[in-house]
């Protein structure tokens, strides 16, 4: 009882300097009226009688009059003390939640971390108008969280305890892009294997990461590959590249080309292109003709992509510029760094 009249008297004494406290445009919207208002439901909440749910009620008013006042201060002070005095109240992760959104409005993200991350780790789930409060918590957690072992945590249990209040195949790609983030590969090449076994895998559309399928599918089949066609330096590729095209060794040329993910394509296209994705072999382009090639690679080339500009292969598209590129898997540290003869582009480079 004690403590409830010490939380009280803070309460009044508060509303009774409310408009000393908040900014001059919030005055405009705190009046006599409301001050009295606030002040009236802060003695009625004093009663010893009061049920559960009239006290839930008086609470909530007083705090969402507050939030019409926008008066931030006050509400956090006001739910954060009332928390603590009530430590028994079946509503505390509601006030919580409502201490959280207030220092979302004054953008102070880490705190209203805190608050969210306090009421899934202390508080029972509590249903408010048909929500779930931990889903809420956990969808606000992902939104403004930046480490990833955190975000790892939100997306496990928002896939464990909601599957069906969310996308599982958009929540799949991204908990596997966190894990790649943590170097946790085997957890991430298990969750991407999740994401492409949902139905709709092929189809989403991902807010902020384009071609999620092709990518998915890509590092998938790569890991599965056996990555005997990469060399260890990009040197010994070019040597070896180079050396089939003198000799016409078709079958060399078709040993080193990437047997994951070859592009053969225009400058123009994409290489998620349907038709850029192509497996053919070089014999079919070399019998009877007379290939070239540059002494030197591109000066567009860099240390993790190079590109040698080739020719002769057909009247149709004469020059070739052959794309190589070093493999970034860091899974396999073995194969992590290496280089692989990805693909080809048809035509003079734009």
């Amino acid at each position: 009882m004690l403590k409830k009249k010490i939380f009280t008297a803070a309460a009044l004494l508060c509303f009774a300097f409310l408009s000393c406290s908040v900014t001059s445009e919030q005055n405009k919207s705190i009046t006599k009226e409301y001050i009295q208002t606030q002040k009236s439901l802060a003695e009625f909440l004093e009663k010893d009688d009061l049920s559960q749910e009239a006290r839930f009620a008086v609470v909530n008013k007083i705090a969402t009059n507050m939030l019409s006042v926008k008066d931030y201060n006050s509400l956090t002070l006001f739910l954060t003390e009332w928390v603590e005095n009530h430590p028994q109240d079946p509503y505390n992760a509601y006030w919580l939640l409502m201490t959280a959104y207030a220092y979302l409005e004054t953008d102070s993200k880490p705190v209203a971390e805190y608050y969210f991350e306090r009421i899934i780790n202390n508080y029972d789930d509590l249903m408010i108008n048909e929500n779930s409060i931990h889903f809420l918590c956990l969808q606000h957690l992902i939104q403004i969280s930046t480490v990833p072992a955190n975000r790892i945590s939100y997306f496990t249990k928002l896939i464990s305890k909601f599957p069906g209040q969310i996308s599982l195949t958009e929540s799949y790609y991204r908990l596997a892009l966190e894990y790649e983030k943590e170097g946790e590969w085997t957890l991430a090449l298990k969750t991407y294997n999740q994401f492409l076994e949902q139905d709709d895998a092929f189809s989403i559309q991902i807010a902020g990461i384009p071609n999620a399928y092709l990518n998915a599918r890509q590092l998938i089949d790569f890991n599965n590959s056996p990555k005997d066609w990469t060399f260890e330096s990009l040197d010994a590729l070019v040597s070896a590249v180079k050396t089939a095209i003198s000799n016409y060794n078709y079958r060399a040329l078709d040993k080193y080309k990437s047997k994951v993910n070859f592009f053969a394509m225009s400058w123009r296209q994409d290489e998620t292109d349907s038709n850029a994705q192509q497996s053919f072999s070089m014999h079919d382009y070399m019998n009877g003709q007379r290939i070239r090639y540059s002494p030197e690679l591109d000066s567009s080339s860099t240390p993790n992509e190079a590109y040698l500009r080739t020719w002769g292969w057909s009247t149709y598209i004469n020059v070739w510029y052959l794309y190589f590129r070093k493999v970034n898997f860091p899974a396999d540290p073995d194969i992590h760094g290496r280089w692989e003869w990805a693909g080809i582009y048809y035509g003079e480079k734009l």
